[in-house]
C-alpha cells in the first residue's frame, strides 16, 4: 500500500510539472499525426477505387466490340484449322474432314483443295526387256504452288511403285509398295529441274500390275512436309518398249490402302487403363519379299503431344500375320477420353540393319468417322474388349 501511495504521488508531481504550453504542443503534434494518417488512408482508398476501373476499361471495350472482334478471331482460327486438317488428311490416314466443325462441309474443303493444287510434273518411263528393269526418270515440274508466308517453295518428288495382285484391281483394293525413291531437293523454285533417274528389277509379267505414284512435296525442316499434288501412271495402259515422256497435271493426293489390322480396344475407368490389342495384320505379299518381318507400334497422343508408345514383337510376314498381343497404357481419365491412338505398321528385313520401312498407319479417336466408331463402341462397353478391322493407308 505504501508503494502505490508513493507511485500515485509521483504521477501527480509529473502531471503537475507540465505547463499548459507543453500540453497544447503535444496535443497539436497528435492532431498533425492524425491528419497525416487520415490523408494516407484516403490516398490508399482512392488508389484502390481507381485501379479497378482502369483495368476494366479494356475489357469493357472488348465486350462492346465483341461481335466484330470475335467474328474476326473465329474466322482466322477456322482458316488455320482448315489448313492444318488439310495437311493432316494428306499425310495421315486417320484424320477426317468431319472433324473441322459443323460450319465446314466437304464440298467447301474439296474446293479449297482444288484451289491449292496447281502445276504439272514431267517424267519418263521405260522398261528394258533385256535386263528386266523398269527405269523411272523425274525430269522437272512447273508452276508449283508457293507458301503464303514466304512466297517460295522447296520441292522434291517422292516416287512409289504400287503393285496390285491382279491387273483388274480397283483403286480401293489392297496394294503393296515395291519401291520408294526420293529426288534431290531444289530450294526456292516453283519450276524445279530434277533429272533424277531410278530403276529396279521387275519381271515382264509384273509390269501391268504396277502403278507409279509421284508425290510433289514441299520440304520444311521445322514442320510437316506439305504435299503440293500428285501424278499417277498405271503401266498397264502404257507402251514402255521405248522411253515414254509424259507431262501430267498435278491432282489432289489420294490415299492407297496397303493393308488391314485387327485391333481390340478395352477401357477400364477404375484403374485408368487403356488396352490396345494388336491381333492380326493383313497385307499383300509380293513374291520377292518373302524374307520380311512385321511389327506394330502403338502411340498415344493428346493435343498433338506424344504421351506413351509401345511396340509388338517382330513376326515373319505372311498374308495374315498373327500377333495376339495386348499393349497396356495407364493414363489419367481426362487424357484417355481426349487422346488419339496411332497404330503404325513397319516392315523390316532381319538380315539388314536399319531396314525399317513404314507400311502405313491408322488413327483412332473420339470423332465421327467410320474409324472412330470403334472408339465409341469401346466407351459404350467398358471393361469389355471390342475388336474391329481397320484399313491401313499410305
Amino acid at each position: 500500500m505504501i508503494f502505490f501511495a508513493v507511485l500515485g504521488l509521483t504521477f501527480r508531481e509529473i502531471q503537475l510539472s507540465f505547463s499548459e504550453e507543453l500540453e497544447y504542443s503535444i496535443l497539436g503534434i497528435s492532431v498533425v499525426f492524425f491528419l497525416i494518417a487520415l490523408c494516407l488512408l484516403i490516398w490508399q482508398i482512392y488508389r484502390h477505387c481507381t485501379r479497378f476501373p482502369v483495368s476494366q476499361r479494356p475489357a469493357d471495350g472488348l465486350l462492346a466490340r465483341s461481335g466484330g472482334f470475335q467474328y474476326a478471331t473465329q474466322t482466322n482460327d477456322a482458316k488455320m484449322e482448315v489448313h492444318y486438317e488439310e495437311l493432316s488428311h494428306r499425310l495421315s490416314p486417320g484424320t477426317s474432314y468431319t472433324n473441322l466443325g459443323s460450319s465446314l462441309d466437304l464440298a467447301s474443303i474439296a474446293d479449297l483443295e482444288e484451289e491449292n493444287i496447281q502445276g504439272s510434273l514431267r517424267f519418263s518411263l521405260f522398261y528394258d526387256q533385256l535386263q528386266s528393269r523398269l527405269v523411272v526418270t523425274v525430269l522437272d515440274a512447273q508452276d508449283l504452288a508457293v507458301r503464303d508466308f514466304s512466297h517460295s517453295v522447296d520441292p522434291f518428288v517422292w516416287v512409289r511403285l504400287l503393285w496390285a495382285e491382279r491387273e483388274d484391281e480397283e483403286q480401293s483394293s489392297m496394294q503393296c509398295v515395291l519401291e520408294e525413291w526420293q529426288t534431290r531437293l531444289v530450294k526456292k523454285s516453283c519450276s524445279p529441274v530434277f533429272g533424277d533417274q531410278f530403276s529396279c528389277t521387275l519381271a515382264e509379267e509384273e509390269v501391268s500390275k504396277v502403278t507409279v505414284r509421284f508425290e510433289v512435296r514441299d520440304f520444311d525442316k521445322y514442320s510437316r512436309q506439305e504435299i503440293l499434288g500428285e501424278a499417277r501412271a498405271p503401266l498397264n495402259s502404257l507402251k514402255l518398249s521405248y522411253p515414254l515422256e509424259l507431262r501430267e497435271e498435278l491432282q489432289v493426293p489420294k490415299k492407297d490402302m496397303v493393308g488391314e489390322v485387327l485391333l481390340s480396344l478395352k477401357y477400364m475407368p477404375t484403374s485408368q487403363r487403356l488396352e490396345v490389342g494388336v491381333l492380326k495384320i493383313r497385307t499383300v505379299c509380293h513374291p520377292n519379299k518373302t524374307d520380311r518381318a512385321l511389327y506394330g507400334r502403338t502411340s498415344i497422343t493428346c493435343n498433338h503431344c506424344k504421351l506413351r508408345h509401345q511396340s509388338t514383337t517382330q513376326k515373319k510376314r505372311w498374308e495374315v500375320t498373327v500377333f495376339n498381343e495386348v499393349l497396356t497404357f495407364v493414363l489419367p481419365d481426362q487424357q484417355i477420353r481426349e487422346c488419339t491412338i496411332i497404330v503404325s505398321v513397319y516392315e523390316i528385313q532381319p538380315s539388314k540393319k536399319s531396314s525399317k520401312h513404314l507400311i502405313g498407319h491408322i488413327h483412332i479417336k473420339k470423332g465421327k468417322t467410320s474409324e472412330d466408331e470403334h472408339w465409341k463402341l469401346m466407351m459404350q462397353s467398358l471393361r469389355q474388349p471390342i475388336a474391329k478391322w481397320h484399313s491401313i493407308f499410305i
